[in-house]
């Protein structure tokens, strides 16, 4: 998703802020729809499937990695329908993945620091902000740990596979976890006193000037009519 960020559609072109107002408005227009939610969900996610292509994303990666939410809504659904409320469970997993797919277009079309400057702009807590920043960060650092220690253990043992084999398999997991997040801890310490020693500050600077044009406020309101429109358009209709 780093990569998709990295985009030059229209779409990536918008501000921060305007794309982030659109996907709240999304969320909650699709939130608080009951009785006329079965063909909305369909048209919205017409509208989201569109503006994913529009925006040069690859579809079927996208629509696959929004159903990484449905795991943890099915165990509610599921609730759900043995109560006897089969509707509600069905409108639950509907709700969370388009949900899910909605903030993924918004992450995949957007940096995260610039995604993370619009925040800050809307009043979202900067410690909560930091938090994000530093987690993004840091998980490249543990990624990067680890991929080294894959490659060190496929140089002696051949496979990873045989080094976690047999009955002492736990007591190896166990170990190569304690050493890559001993090295991991290492590695964003120094991270963290090279950022000190270049004069930070507690707020992450980009390089983009975070203007709101009349392209972005042409943008938002559009967006914003095309959802509370068709949200009207199909509770009149039904």
């Amino acid at each position: 998703m780093d990569r998709w960020s990295r985009g030059t559609s229209v779409l990536h072109r918008r501000d921060a802020r305007a794309k982030t107002i659109a996907a709240l408005v999304f969320l909650i227009t699709l939130a608080t729809a009951h009785r006329a939610f079965p063909a909305l969900s369909i048209l919205y996610f017409v509208v989201l499937c569109s503006t994913i292509l529009a925006a040069g994303l690859p579809l079927g990666k996208a629509l696959k990695r929004a159903a990484i939410v449905l795991p943890f809504s099915l165990v509610f659904a599921a609730i759900s329908f043995v109560a006897g409320d089969s509707g509600r469970a069905a409108t639950m997993l509907g709700k969370s993945y388009l949900s899910a797919l909605a903030v993924l277009l918004l992450v995949s079309a957007t940096p995260l620091p610039e995604l993370l400057r619009g925040l800050e702009s809307l009043g979202v807590p900067r410690f909560l902000l930091m938090v994000i920043q530093f987690l993004y960060r840091y998980l490249f650092v543990i990624s990067e740990e680890a991929q080294h220690m894959r490659a060190a253990a496929q140089a002696k043992s051949g496979s990873v596979r045989r080094l976690l084999a047999g009955r002492s398999r736990f007591r190896s997991a166990a170990g190569a976890l304690g050493v890559l997040f001993a090295r991991s801890y290492g590695h964003a310490e120094g991270v963290h006193q090279a950022m000190l020693a270049r004069g930070f500050q507690g707020h992450f600077q980009t390089l983009s000037t975070n203007a709101f044009t009349a392209r972005d406020l042409a943008f938002t309101a559009a967006a914003t009519t095309l959802l509370i429109g068709l949200r009207v358009a199909v509770e009149a209709w039904v």
